[in-house]
């Protein structure tokens, strides 16, 4: 752990990309994304496969929520993440050490999350151009600042983001025991909001990189059943009440957050 940078404040007017996008539901939707990436890092598989108290996605519900709620508030983060993740540490299988608060283990694991929800975006929401994908990048590298861990491993634009991830995925990644005894939670998930994604939709949304050691093969017509799927998901967006759009805790936090700035504004 280092002493974290000042939170720098929004750059731009209106109203975030970050906090419109990443309560959304159908971000969830496309979590087997990343989670299939994290199980191919060895450190991260090693660590769920070891220190999990419970199935896969349960896991994620409650992780991936406390991601979300950190979204919408401007807090230092430090403290709670040496709370949840200061225990967790290991050997992988070849032997190698980790801890969770390693700043490279910590930014690619966070890193999974900002490309599943640019992913998400373009595919079930709504094309974003490229100054948006900049401004998106900005505040989840903001977003990240409150995690209080060192942002060395983070890039500083859009563009440069892409390389990294790239190179990680090249270079980093391979099938483990402990994540072979994961991927069956990816391939299929059974609880949470990815339970609902139809097998076609898990299989198109998996990232290039995770098909070919989990074995998953696109069949006839998956292509085909994803778009339609997304376009049905663009289409029930439009009449949805946001209390069906946005999970729980994101409605609230969104509340909570837009009185909260509202206030500095006065």
């Amino acid at each position: 752990m280092t002493t974290p940078s000042p939170v720098p404040t929004a750059p731009h007017k209106g109203t975030s990309l970050l906090r419109r996008y990443v309560g959304d539901r159908r971000f969830l939707l496309a979590l087997p994304r990343a989670v299939g990436l994290q199980i191919l890092h060895p450190a991260i598989a090693t660590a769920l496969d070891e220190h999990m108290a419970m199935r896969l996605w349960y896991h994620k519900a409650r992780t991936v929520s406390q991601t979300v709620h950190m979204a919408y508030h401007d807090r230092d983060q430090q403290h709670r993440m040496v709370n949840i993740h200061g225990h967790i540490g290991g050997t992988d299988d070849r032997g190698a050490r980790f801890h969770a608060l390693n700043p490279d283990l910590f930014h690619f694991q966070h890193a999974t999350y900002v490309e599943t929800l640019v992913v998400a975006i373009n595919t079930f929401i709504a094309p974003m151009s490229d100054r948006d994908h900049e401004r998106l990048y900005e505040e989840c590298c903001e977003w990240y600042l409150r995690f209080g861990v060192s942002a060395r491993a983070m890039p500083q634009d859009w563009a440069g983001f892409g390389d990294y991830f790239e190179r990680v995925c090249a270079q980093q990644l391979r099938l483990t025991p402990a994540g072979r005894t994961l991927a069956p939670e990816i391939v299929r998930p059974t609880s949470w909001v990815p339970r609902l994604l139809p097998s076609a939709a898990v299989r198109e949304l998996l990232h290039p990189r995770t098909k070919e050691p989990l074995d998953v093969r696109s069949r006839p017509g998956d292509r085909a059943a994803f778009r339609s799927y997304a376009t049905g998901l663009r289409m029930a967006a439009t009449v949805a009440p946001r209390r069906i759009r946005y999970v729980p805790s994101a409605r609230a936090d969104r509340r909570a957050g837009l009185v909260h700035r509202a206030g500095r504004e006065l």
